[in-house]
């Protein structure tokens, strides 16, 4: 029991690190940079599952705000002013949502569940992500943007990317599922 509690909260530390390090591997577009940190989250959420996920969300989006400079500009309180601080947001939410429906999935969740998890997990965070786009451009930093502006930059610019990277991660996602789940300390078993 203690081996797999020690390995569970490796794994959280592991993919709040992963979800650091995916920040910096970017390529920048005006406002809000395409990054590979959405396939860490749609990992964490398949892998560790809805708490686990969160929990590894939430612990990146805490050691940036306490000022590591983790985030793709930097770090601090202040980045809560950031048009893509939202997404921040997002990951946390959508990895736990992620979690959730594979949880739904019984002992051997399907191809089709993972799938479907990750391309539901990439709506929510636009979802939370996109209109604080809106909120942080036009209230938090005065800077007057249309809607249509953020939708182009904030959601069509990336999404068809993020749809395709929601396929193919949910089917290799699968597979190391299985592998952890079976052979490993049984670690992703549910916390009570």
């Amino acid at each position: 029991m203690r081996n797999s509690q020690i390995f569970s909260l490796t794994l959280v530390a592991i993919f709040a690190a992963l979800t650091a390090i995916g920040a910096f591997i970017k390529i920048p577009l005006p406002i809000v940079p395409f990054t590979m940190q959405i396939i860490i989250v749609f990992l964490a959420g398949s892998i560790l599952g809805s708490k686990r996920g969160l929990q590894s969300q939430l612990v990146y989006i805490f050691v940036g705000l306490a000022g590591l400079p983790v985030f793709t500009q930097g770090g601090g309180l202040t980045y809560v002013l950031q048009p893509t601080f939202g997404y921040l947001v997002g990951f946390a939410v959508g990895a736990f949502i992620i979690g959730y429906i594979i949880e739904r999935g019984g002992e051997e969740p399907s191809r089709l569940r993972f799938v479907v998890a990750n391309l539901v997990g990439t709506f929510v965070i636009y979802a939370i992500g996109a209109p604080y786009v809106y909120f942080a451009l036009n209230f938090l930093l005065d800077m007057p943007t249309s809607a249509s502006t953020v939708f182009m930059t904030a959601f069509l610019s990336t999404v068809g990317v993020d749809i395709v990277l929601a396929i193919v991660t949910g089917l290799f996602a699968r597979r190391i599922y299985f592998l952890l789940n079976k052979k490993m300390f049984n670690v992703l078993e549910v916390p009570k």
